[in-house]
Parts: structure tokens; sequence; C-alpha cells
């Protein structure tokens, strides 16, 4: 996986390559689909969600610019697997999820795997977890319109959002620094993730007004 799905298409962060070669993917996929676990593709998990491909968790992780002192805050803490490569990263992540069964199976996890760092919450991600603000890194592994404010003012000065912005039909995943208040996006690849569901995000249902 590290070397033809990653290495072969840019991913270099030696950091993330090993973060990434380390963590056991297997662990964090339903059992039916675990034979598959490190196909390159997203897979399916429990409440209608998805595991990201290899390449775009990797992708990700590289555009956060990760040295390790870092506090990290992501949005969607899904199966975990993301969280766990995060915290091999960085200082300390804190991960919101608005599904509890996803957040107590992720913990669980991580909790076996001997991950210390990382703190679970569960509730509206689009609000951000404005009691660790300000944070230096967020991550949002699910699509929005536009980056909710809420996230943008979370952001720390000199900080990195990286998310899947666009249509459920058409995204392009950016990496946006925050300069001087200022947004600076970079297109990183076209990409389609599941929707960013909250009250800075989409409806539960997509065809509700």
């Amino acid at each position: 996986m590290v070397r033809t799905q990653l290495q072969a298409r840019g991913i270099n962060d030696r950091r993330v390559l090993a973060a990434m070669g380390k963590v056991p993917r297997e662990l964090f996929v339903p059992p039916a689909v675990r034979a598959d676990a490190y196909a390159d593709r997203a897979l399916p998990i429990d409440c209608g969600q998805t595991i990201s491909q290899p390449y775009i968790v990797g992708l990700m992780t590289q555009a956060l610019e990760l040295t390790g002192s870092e506090t990290v805050l992501e949005v969607g803490t899904g199966s975990g697997y993301q969280t766990a490569i995060l915290a091999e990263l960085a200082a300390r992540v804190i991960t919101v999820e608005r599904h509890a069964l996803l957040s107590q199976q992720a913990q669980n996890r991580l909790a076996a795997l001997g991950y210390r760092n990382v703190k679970f919450l569960v509730g509206d991600g689009t609000l951000g977890a404005p009691d660790e603000a300000p944070t230096e890194r967020i991550i949002v592994t699910a699509m929005a319109q536009r980056v909710p404010q809420p996230l943008w003012e979370q952001l720390a000065e000199g900080g990195i959002l990286v998310i899947p912005l666009g249509m459920p039909d058409c995204q392009m995943l950016q990496a946006i620094r925050k300069i001087g208040g200022q947004a600076y996006s970079e297109d990183l690849c076209p990409c389609r993730f599941v929707p960013l569901v909250g009250a800075e995000g989409w409806p539960e249902d997509l065809s509700a007004p």
C-alpha cells in the first residue's frame, strides 16, 4: 500500500509514510470487507459512512504539514483510522463525530492500540470544538459547500485547514492556510466524500429545504 498507492502518487512525507505503514488498517473496517482493507478505494463502515481510500488519507495528512507539536481538530471521526494516523504525527488530536456508535467504536480501537493523546467528542462537527480553540490544524473528512464559519474562526493564525469542498457529485480537496486572517487555498485533487451534516453544513436529508 505504502509503495504502490502512496509513494507512487507523490506522498513523500516520511513521517506520514511511516505512520501509514504502522497503523493496522484492517482493524478499522467491518469484518465483511476486511480482505479489502488495503484496497485502493473507500470502504463502507457503520452508520452509512465510509473509510477513505489510503491515498486520500495520506494526501490529507501530508497537506497538514505536521511536525509533531501541533493540536489537530478532526471533524468526522468515522472508523478512527485517520484519527490514529493523526495521533502518530501530532501532539494532540481532538476528534468530533456526530454518530455516538462510531465515536465509541473508534475510541475502543485506539485505546486497544495504546493511543493516549486523543480526545473524543460526540456532537455537531460543523461547530468544531470551541472550548479547545484555537487549533493549529483542522481536517474535515466530509464534504461541505463552504468552510463552516465556526471552523475558520477556530483555526489559529498561520494554521492549515484541509477539507473537501463542492457539491455531492463534484468536489475538490483543498488545503487552506490562514495568513493575516485571510484564506489562501491550494487544490489537492478531485474527490468524493459523504456530506458534512450539521448546523453549518448539509441537512440530514439533502433533499430537505
